[in-house]
């Protein structure tokens, strides 16, 4: 079996003979630009000299004139080539033989030269240097279209996107755009949340006890210490820590980890905005939130609105709130604050939603949420007071017994954000990781641990706070219109190749 394509072959032999005519084809000397494509264009001045660099992502070669394209971070532009100003002396070879034959599309070229417009009013570079920085010994694909507006080899293959992520970004122009909405939205939370003064730190990613969210864990082990560590899940009681030390907001980016399953909107490495503020409640969280929301969308998007999966989402605010409770009896027409474990469970049966013998109270409820609600809730929409069962880190509801001070907001059937009036009872929170722990007995491998150091930190005191944490990967999804996580990750997991 051939080891290299016919193309590959070519391109290695073209590398042998770049280095016999003396010319390295991966110098490692700085080359100094001192443009772009886009400045370029858009302050377009006749004769200029430039300096820039990028791939060859198209060519036209002809007798003494030749014509190629470059791509650099700022996009396109065309350069020209005429053989006697590339090599005004007798000695042709850069011209003949170094860029009409072993120069090809995908290599890496820097060019100095003059601005000029073609006949046809193409701002375009006249190269009168040009110099190989590397040399691609495979090809990128090329988007050819025939004479009926057929195109052919696009790179659209999504297997193929997400494992070769590099060549996406270079073959595809909105990749890019995708990933640096990402990065305004990053900006834009940072922003907002260092003019509130509130503390950007960074807590442990290896952690003794996998605490902070209702998760199966990754598992590992410490040699030199000998004792197994989790990738962290959630970062809530670290931060919660640096509250009772003395912080009034703190906020972290943090990945998080999760051995479970995959699907459009779950990978195994995600990212989190966890965000908590002392003297605070779930109902000025809420608050915050509808700002925090809008002014993202300002920032990223100029409007309060964005399209997702054709339906129009609008962020302006306020936003519907609805009992977590309420919102299930509007679709089922049963009123469950009231039902035990079995009724729950005999419901579910009934109409055909999954159980298994490990599930609580709380995961009952929340498979019937999911089954009937969910996917109902387009426009952001808070679902509050949630009951006790399900939220082990929640503080209980001042006025309703069985229920916690915490909401989560949905947006497109997806939830964005899960929020708490936090629980800083140490007796109270005690007894709720306790019920954690008689779940796991039962076989939940999802249930909460028992994190004694964080049961010290509250016996020191912690004062009345508010916590949120926020997927940026389900955001950044909203605001690009991508319907796959794995769309809005450059990197995602991806099952082995199959040799």
């Amino acid at each position: 079996m051939e080891k290299y394509t016919e193309q590959e072959k070519i391109r290695r032999q073209s590398l042998q003979e770049l280095r016999s005519l003396g010319i390295n084809p991966y110098p490692a000397d700085e080359y100094k630009t001192n443009s772009n494509s886009q400045e370029i264009k858009e302050k377009y001045e006749e004769g200029k000299k430039v300096t820039i660099a990028g791939r060859i992502m198209s060519r036209r070669i002809m007798g003494k004139a030749s014509f190629f394209e470059i791509k650099d971070m700022r996009g396109k532009i065309q350069i020209y080539l005429n053989r006697d100003e590339l090599c005004p002396d007798d000695d042709k070879t850069l011209y003949n033989k170094v860029f009409k034959k072993h120069l090809d599309i995908g290599d890496i070229v820097g060019v100095e030269g003059g601005v000029f417009k073609t006949k046809v009013g193409e701002i375009s570079v006249n190269a009168k240097k040009i110099k190989l920085l590397s040399k691609a010994i495979k090809p990128i694909p090329v988007v050819k279209t025939d004479l009926d507006g057929n195109t052919f080899d696009v790179f659209k293959n999504t297997e193929l996107r997400y494992r070769q992520r590099e060549l996406d970004l270079i073959v595809n122009e909105g990749s890019w755009q995708t990933f640096k909405r990402r990065t305004k939205i990053y900006n834009s939370i940072r922003s907002q949340l260092n003019k509130k003064n509130f503390l950007e730190v960074e807590t442990p990613i290896l952690q003794p006890v996998a605490g902070g969210a209702a998760a199966r864990p990754f598992v590992t082990h410490h040699n030199s210490l000998d004792i197994p560590l989790y990738l962290r899940i959630a970062n809530e009681l670290y931060l919660k820590r640096l509250i009772v030390g003395g912080e009034e907001g703190v906020y972290e980016f943090a990945k998080d980890f999760r051995n479970e399953g995959m699907d459009k909107t779950h990978n195994p490495e995600f990212t989190m905005l966890e965000l908590y503020v002392a003297y605070k409640d779930y109902n000025w969280m809420m608050e915050f939130v509808e700002t925090l929301f809008k002014n993202i969308l300002i920032d990223v998007c100029k409007t309060t609105k964005t399209i997702f999966n054709g339906k129009e989402i609008n962020f302006q605010g306020p936003y519907k709130k609805i009992p977590f409770f309420e919102a299930i009896k509007k679709e089922t027409g049963v009123d469950f604050l009231c039902k035990n474990e079995e009724e729950i469970l005999s419901f579910c049966k009934s109409k055909n939603i999954e159980t298994n013998k490990t599930m609580g109270r709380g995961k009952l409820l929340d498979s019937i949420f999911g089954h009937y609600c969910e996917k109902k809730l387009i426009q952001p929409t808070f679902i509050t007071d949630y009951p006790k069962e399900m939220s082990p880190l929640t503080k209980s509801h001042r006025k309703t017994p069985g229920l916690t001070e915490r909401f989560e907001l949905f947006v497109d059937g997806k939830e964005i954000a899960n929020a708490y009036s936090e629980q800083n009872d140490p007796i109270e929170q005690r007894k709720s990781f306790e019920e954690q722990a008689k779940l796991a007995e039962k076989g939940d491998d999802e249930a909460m641990l028992i994190d004694e150091s964080f049961l010290t930190s509250l016996e020191y005191a912690m004062p009345p706070t508010s916590g949120i944490g926020i997927g940026i990967d389900r955001l950044t999804m909203l605001l690009t219109n991508s319907t796959s996580i794995q769309d809005v990750l450059f990197f995602p997991q991806m099952k082995p190749e199959k040799q």
